[in-house]
């Protein structure tokens, strides 16, 4: 297949279809959650991942912004014409699934301002810089990426979560704990404003907000609700105490799960933490081996 047309592919699915972990982690919670008023409210969830996928289309009319993780071996090469070819898959993809229109036009004024109106093409969302994953970096996600291996990661971002994610930092006072309850803390107060709920939220603890972040995506695309470690366990339990619940309706079921990615630490008192609290058609992740 023509890699243009695999990368627009992979943008459709990643748009339109739900990873059978998340399914599982729905169903689970659908047998669990006694509020009836939320039990149904997830039975239409699940009902809206099953429609979107046997239709093709997109789990949510915000389509989102693409992010790229690039894995890559020692023995490959990310070339400039494989680059320009991600750019082009990436348009063609959300001219096909069709993406909402969201691109705004303008000078740098404009576009702060949203003054000079938004571009009618769908495929002129363009994805924001790549992450280039050698698997060297320690992480609790941390990939063992073969000489041969690269890997193509896909992830769409919603807007209602982007604007309730927060990245600061955390004062440790030599306490795991500590970092993490504050990093609840910051998603109980975003995880009652967001309204698309159950959740299923990460945070990226690093040296820098940039690292932080990055830290924060990458567990996005690899995260996995089958395996959830101790530290994730515990986040979602206390964030389920809430009764927020779906759709803010309360019950059992405000989040299905969490991915924690702790990267390299430094010398300091503080830890640079970054959260994001995904909606329900979130992660929307596909991935390509080239």
């Amino acid at each position: 297949m023509d890699i243009i047309d695999e990368i627009s592919n992979s943008i459709i699915k990643a748009s339109t279809s739900f990873p059978e972990d998340r399914k599982r982690a729905l169903k689970k919670a659908i047998g669990n959650e006694e509020d009836e008023n939320s039990k149904w409210v997830l039975k239409q969830v699940y009902e809206n991942y099953e429609v979107a996928s046997e239709k093709k289309l997109p789990l949510c009319d915000d389509t989102g912004i693409p992010h790229v993780i690039v894995e890559i071996g020692s023995e490959r090469e990310l070339s400039g014409q494989l680059i320009s070819n991600i750019y082009e898959g990436i348009a063609e993809g959300l001219r096909n699934l069709p993406a909402r229109p969201m691109a705004v036009k303008g000078s740098d004024n404009e576009r702060v301002s949203q003054s000079a109106g938004l571009y009618d093409d769908a495929g002129k969302m363009s994805p924001a810089p790549f992450i280039i994953d050698t698997g060297k970096d320690l992480s609790t996600y941390q990939r063992e990426i073969n000489p041969d291996t690269l890997n193509l990661h896909f992830i769409l971002e919603g807007g209602g979560p982007e604007i309730r994610g927060k990245t600061y930092r955390v004062f440790h006072k030599r306490s795991y704990i500590n970092v993490l309850d504050t990093a609840i803390q910051w998603l109980s107060e975003s995880l009652e404003k967001l309204g698309c709920t159950p959740s299923i939220p990460s945070i990226g603890i690093g040296r820098t907000h940039y690292e932080a972040s990055s830290l924060l995506l990458k567990s996005v695309a690899y995260g996995n609700l089958d395996k959830q470690s101790e530290i994730e366990n515990y986040v979602s339990d206390e964030l389920n105490k809430l009764n927020i619940g779906p759709l803010g309706l309360g019950g059992k079921t405000t989040v299905l799960g969490s991915f924690i990615n702790i990267g390299n630490q430094r010398a300091s008192g503080v830890r640079i933490v970054s959260i994001r609290p995904a909606c329900f058609v979130e992660p929307r992740v596909a991935t390509i081996s080239l």
